[in-house]
């Protein structure tokens, strides 16, 4: 391992772009950043009422140059000519149509404030017809290309949204020649491989989101993507059908981008990953292990042995790709569509009655709701007799994604109160995650231990706690407050050659955990017994 290198990890978030240096031999950081996105912060582009979330490139371009400029200015000027190497994740699926040169639509004048030219954020639902026609194309055609992502294509995913724009705008139609992941398209903008077929595509986007899989030869044939609609013709030849895993370099940054950015020319650049992958190596991640990023929503993700699994292809998860997350091991991922979201809801459910109060009140008390619904709620005893809701409040990621589903509350009283309210849906967020958990299981896949990493696993104790008693296994908490960003700059540390495997930058780069919480006997019983009502409720809710 060489010494006295720095790795720069930058993490694409829902709401800001954040950064973190590190000393590639002891892990320590040297430097972070944070930088929110100007547009997105302003609510432009967005129509939260029809489920539409678009993001400007520009924004993603603007605040890498702060989150760079920042770090640099915190390091000496020895630290920066030693930066060796940087690595980029995103969130996913987060598509934009492009041009013949690889250039987002938005970027180009005549597209700058069309909301179907931007990058179509993961949680955007506008494309569900289209997840339906891939579906039911999918189960008909010779090859099932949906069979490596659970078996259902999601409308959060890479062909839905292109399809959706394609179909909604005219305009788009006329200059759009491919697609890109938010993920894919910083590295080769960076490093000058716009084109897309030199674009060096994630493994992990291509095989989770995007339907890729060797088996297959890539992504799904031109003749496929034909017979779901005539107005993706050509785009299977414009999307190179090898694809690579993190550990790889994507290139060197640009004479342009390293001045701009103020970097070394020769620091080499990691083929990009999907957040949640990122933030699985970040967290340590191991085999038999699930890390849960625990925010507005989660993700799930498991790696496991190639040999575990087989040829085993296992239903109604968001995908099992070899070579994703940890390469060498089949990469699995799972998760539910609000987490941090139903608490948030009710928050502002009670805070509706706020309006009554002068302004400059209304914030203050806001701020409190959380914290003062969590201490009631922990006073309250865990009893069969409980009201039991369902976190599907955006629909149901896993097991078996379907967007359209509701949410619900059952067993309420007129002496339930608010806190009972509150502790429901804390533990539904929790029954919807042991579902995930005993859904893997019985596909085979062990489960040991989980890991939390994000702003829920380190500020709430009652909700972690709640989620080991529930799923019945400890779980640690990462002590990294941005696993995003330390596992891809993991990443960048393999890429550019200062570790062989990334079993080895994480061992050196790791942070360890901050706490550990095991689950808790008394609460066995009554938790079994309402996890039993809450499996009840979602069968009525769909129709069952």
């Amino acid at each position: 391992m060489d010494m006295e290198k720095l790795v720069i990890g930058i993490d694409y978030g829902t709401d800001s772009c954040r950064a973190v240096a590190l000393d590639a031999v002891s892990g320590k950081e040297l430097a972070t950043a944070i930088s929110g996105y100007v547009r997105w912060k302003k609510g432009l582009y967005c129509d939260p009422s029809a489920n539409r979330y678009r993001q400007h490139p520009q924004d993603y371009i603007d605040s890498l140059v702060e989150v760079i400029h920042d770090l640099l200015a915190q390091l000496s000027s020895d630290e920066m000519k030693n930066i060796v190497a940087l690595g980029i994740d995103t969130t996913g699926s987060t598509p934009c149509l492009t041009d013949r040169d690889g250039t987002p639509l938005a970027l180009l004048p005549e597209y700058a404030d069309d909301p179907d030219a931007m990058f179509i954020l993961w949680k955007d639902h506008t494309s569900i017809r289209e997840a339906d026609e891939i579906n039911a194309l999918a189960r008909k055609w010779e090859t099932d290309f949906t069979s490596r992502s659970g078996g259902i294509y999601s409308s959060e995913w890479f062909w839905a949204k292109a399809l959706h724009v394609l179909r909604a705008n005219k305009k788009i139609r006329e200059k759009a020649c491919s697609i890109i992941e938010h993920c894919d398209w910083m590295p080769a903008l960076l490093t000058g491989n716009l084109r897309p077929e030199q674009v060096k595509r994630s493994r992990c986007a291509a095989g989770h989101k995007g339907m890729w899989a060797e088996e297959w030869g890539g992504y799904p044939s031109q003749e496929f993507l034909s017979a779901l609609d005539p107005l993706f013709g050509g785009f299977a030849a414009r999307l190179e059908n090898k694809t690579y895993t993190s550990d790889i370099s994507a290139g060197k940054l640009t004479e342009e981008w390293a001045e701009r950015l103020g970097l070394p020319q020769n620091v080499e650049v990691a083929v990009g990953i999907i957040d949640a992958h990122a933030g699985a190596i970040g967290a340590g991640i191991t085999a038999h292990t699930m890390v849960k990023i625990i925010g507005t929503s989660t993700c799930d993700i498991m790696v496991t042995p190639k040999e575990d699994i087989a040829d085993k292809l296992i239903p109604g998860i968001s995908g099992q790709v070899d070579g994703s997350v940890i390469p060498g091991l089949i990469g699995l991922e799972a998760g539910q569509s609000a987490f941090g979201d139903v608490y948030a809801w009710w928050k502002e459910i009670l805070s509706w009655s706020l309006n009554l109060l002068p302004n400059e009140q209304v914030a203050e008390a806001t701020a409190w709701i959380l914290q003062k619904l969590t201490e009631e709620a922990e006073k309250l005893p865990v009893t069969e007799s409980d009201p039991v809701a369902t976190d599907w409040l955006n629909g149901r990621r896993t097991p078996f994604a379907d967007l359209t589903l509701k949410g619900g509350i059952a067993g309420i009283t007129l002496a339930t109160t608010p806190a009972h309210i509150f502790k429901s849906l804390v533990e539904a967020t929790a029954f919807g995650s042991r579902a995930i958990m005993e859904h893997l299981e019985k596909e085979g896949v062990q489960v040991n231990e989980v890991i939390g990493v994000g702003g829920i696993s380190l500020k709430s104790p009652y909700v972690i706690q709640t989620l080991s008693d529930i799923m019945g296994v400890p779980i640690k908490v990462a002590a990294t407050q941005q696993a995003g960003a330390l596992g891809v700059a993991m990443c960048a540390a393999v890429a550019a050659g200062v570790f062989p495997t990334m079993e080895r930058a994480q061992e050196s780069l790791g942070q360890g955990y901050k706490t550990e919480y095991v689950p808790r006997a008394e609460n066995r019983d009554a938790y079994s017994a309402l996890y039993k009502k809450y499996r009840q409720l979602n069968w009525l809710l769909e129709g069952k």
